[in-house]
């Protein structure tokens, strides 16, 4: 009897282990751990397709990047007008400026260009993860990710790019002043600057073409999406005209 007793304790208590053990299992099941839900950031991948090249572009989602996880249509009409253009980048250098994810940056090097992908420092882990998906490891050299803040380490970098390039960064009146000061560096004499906007009244954003730059620089509207409402400019020093 006390060796049926024994046995059966035994049994009872392995049982109430499997249980113990399946029960954190059936809650992950109705609550996973790490998923984008409960995450802080919500991945997101999707596919474009520009000059020949397809661009797998993720996108993190959430409080921490904010404005500088997503693919705005900016950026896209950006790489639309590259197309269509048939810009050539080759041996041309290229810095982007508020890169987000990278796309813009990422097709300028696609496309021959010695690159420079900036952003601030939150955003860089994204751009970083998008270079390596899409531009080939024997290229990577042609596709440095820094952070850079306008108006305080701009004077870090070169003063002669042959190409400035930014999408979607005009929105914060307080940036105006620090963004035209820190393309007033990286413009030259050759420089050409293109910046792709969405042109949003609440956020001043015509003011800052029609206004605010023309005052240091020549400024060109060659292209126009009634629809989406984004305008893309040519910019060019004031110098060279």
């Amino acid at each position: 009897m006390a060796a049926a007793s024994g046995q059966a304790e035994e049994l009872a208590a392995a049982r109430d282990r499997e249980l113990q053990e399946a029960a954190p299992l059936g809650l992950e099941a109705v609550f996973p751990r790490e998923v984008g839900l409960f995450a802080d950031a919500f991945p997101e991948e999707t596919r474009y397709g520009f000059c020949g090249h397809v661009l797998t572009i993720a996108q993190h989602h959430g409080a921490r990047l904010g404005v500088a996880a997503p693919v705005w249509e900016a950026a896209l009409a950006l790489c639309k007008y590259f197309e269509e253009q048939k810009l050539d980048f080759r041996g041309k250098k290229v810095i982007e400026l508020g890169a987000g994810t990278g796309i813009v940056g990422i097709l300028a090097t696609l496309l021959g260009g010695d690159v420079t992908i900036t952003d601030l420092p939150l955003a860089l882990k994204q751009i970083q993860e998008n270079v390596h998906r899409n531009v080939p490891a024997e290229h990577w050299g042609r596709a440095r990710v820094c952070a850079l803040s306008w108006g305080l380490d701009h004077e870090e970098f070169l003063t002669d790019y042959d190409f400035i390039l930014g999408a979607d960064i005009v929105y914060l009146k307080d940036t105006y002043p620090l963004l035209i000061r820190t393309l007033q560096h990286l413009c030259g004499l050759h420089s050409t600057i293109y910046l792709s906007s969405k042109m949003r009244q609440e956020h001043s954003t015509a003011v800052f073409y029609e206004v605010l730059l023309p005052l240091h620089f020549v400024l060109e509207l060659v292209y126009r999406d009634e629809k989406e409402n984004i305008n893309i400019y040519r910019v060019t020093s004031k110098q060279n005209s």
